[in-house]
């Protein structure tokens, strides 16, 4: 017997943030429809709107409450019965968001996560739901880790549990899937720890099974995602289980790559490095978090390292894999950070030969040791310096996308539209990093096609099929 779809609530996931969000709502969209709901997705013709918020950055919470507010404005115009916030913003700020935003219906934390089907429908149907009180989900782990490595139960806002239900939104080549959640690193600027809790692994069996599940789906290119992927295994006895996973990963049936984001440099061993570098299908990409330059600066950062050593690591990355893709981001006007830290910061820039650097000028964050500190800079003084880097920036990715050409690249192949074929090359990360256009094409969707670099412009590549 078939269920008449118009007897079903339906709702939309609309997503703001990171690729870790991106997992979130698909495994949202799995519990809802394993729920009764019917997945659509125009907010405009769904019965709820369930957006999942960002709350990292001043600019990500704006883009949030703007588009809760968006949503809100369809149940004055559409269909829609209910706007639902979820996601890091809800979790951080809860009973806080729910009193500054009436428009939202409700603001659900990770905790609400198990049962979002029956939320949802208590929802539409009129009842209230009482938004959480923020705690510190560092304090909030029931058992220890070693209890939790034996332990089959999902703990709630962290890492997928075995019973996990994920409901692709994105049919593209491309699929994140979660290694960890958390973090257990007190970087003085960060709230991240204090919303998403303290570091927990998923058990590589887990993260096995749903590879293969994706690779089924058609996903040619599984993107490790996690707070910081350098520490997964750790609450598992293991720190070295990542380099064991990935040629596991690389030889899932479908999937033709594997890559690894967010890896913290002081942590990055040489193990890890030849493990990312060598395995093949594992692309030699380097998506590390350096933040700055200045050893002083990353000390009231609370981080470590200096020009030095991260330069050190960029040349065992390029020993092994000489055309490796490297990223990073860097804060600018950090408290205290003087001219000279600003100028070993951008020595540091033009020795380092990056792909792509995306440059974020400081702003204090609620609850952070940072936003106590001294020194601070005034907001036109870290715009200034921010642009100054900034165009540094761009003039260096421009050039490093430059010497490029003559290369063999292999290009995942991810739109085709009015004649234009664009995809990846190995050293680009999903949506951050650029793109490659293949010129003259007729490769399709989900092609993965070996061509060679004719041309550039800013960081993106224009390549010519072999």
């Amino acid at each position: 017997m078939t269920t008449d779809t118009r007897d079903l609530l339906s709702v939309a996931m609309v997503t703001l943030g990171c690729a870790r969000n991106e997992v979130d709502s698909e495994e949202l969209a799995g519990r809802l429809e394993a729920g009764g709901f019917l997945l659509v997705e125009d907010p405009a013709d769904a019965d709820t709107v369930v957006v999942n918020t960002c709350g990292f950055v001043e600019s990500a919470k704006k883009d949030s409450v703007d588009t809760l507010l968006e949503a809100a404005d369809l149940k004055a115009t559409g269909r829609t019965q209910a706007v639902v916030a979820v996601g890091c913003m809800a979790e951080r700020y809860g009973k806080e968001l729910a009193d500054s935003l009436p428009e939202a219906d409700a603001v659900l934390g990770f905790d609400d996560y198990p049962d979002i089907a029956d939320r949802l429908r208590s929802i539409v149907a009129g009842e209230t739901h009482q938004a959480h009180t923020p705690q510190d989900r560092r304090l909030l782990l029931p058992i220890t880790p070693v209890e939790r490595a034996l332990s089959t139960t999902p703990v709630p806002g962290h890492a997928s549990g075995p019973a996990s239900v994920r409901r692709r939104l994105d049919p593209g080549p491309t699929a994140a899937l979660k290694l960890a959640s958390g973090c257990d690193r007190r970087c003085s600027f960060c709230a991240i720890p204090a919303f998403r809790g303290s570091f927990v692994s998923r058990r590589p069996s887990d993260v096995l099974q749903e590879a293969r599940w994706l690779g089924e789906q058609g996903a040619r290119e599984l993107f490790l995602v996690s707070e910081n992927s350098t520490s997964y295994g750790k609450d598992l006895g293991d720190l070295r289980l990542l380099e064991t996973l990935l040629p596991e990963l690389a030889a899932v049936d479908g999937v033709d790559r594997v890559r690894v984001s967010y890896l913290q440099p002081a942590e990055t061993r040489p193990g890890l490095v030849e493990a990312i570098a060598t395995t093949p299908g594992v692309t030699p990409y380097f998506d590390l978090s350096f933040q700055h330059a200045s050893a002083s600066v990353l000390r009231r950062m609370r981080r470590f390292g200096d020009p030095e050593s991260f330069l050190g690591l960029l040349e065992q990355v390029r020993s092994l894999a000489p055309e490796a893709g490297v990223r990073c981001n860097v804060i600018v006007g950090f408290p205290g950070e003087t001219e000279d830290d600003l100028e070993t910061l951008c020595e540091f820039l033009v020795a380092a030969r990056m792909d792509v650097t995306g440059v974020f000028g400081y702003s204090d964050e609620d609850g952070t040791e940072a936003a106590t500190y001294d020194g601070k800079l005034d907001e036109d003084e870290v715009r200034a310096r921010a642009e100054h880097v900034g165009a540094l920036v761009e003039e260096l990715t421009s050039q490093r996308a430059a010497d490029r050409v003559g290369e063999a690249v292999e290009v995942l192949v991810e739109l085709v539209a009015d004649g234009s074929v664009e995809g990846r090359a190995a050293h680009q990360g999903p949506e951050v990093d650029g793109s490659t256009y293949l010129v003259d094409s007729d490769a399709r969707v989900g092609d993965l096609v070996r061509a060679q670099v004719v041309g550039s412009e800013g960081v993106d590549l224009y390549a010519r099929e072999l």
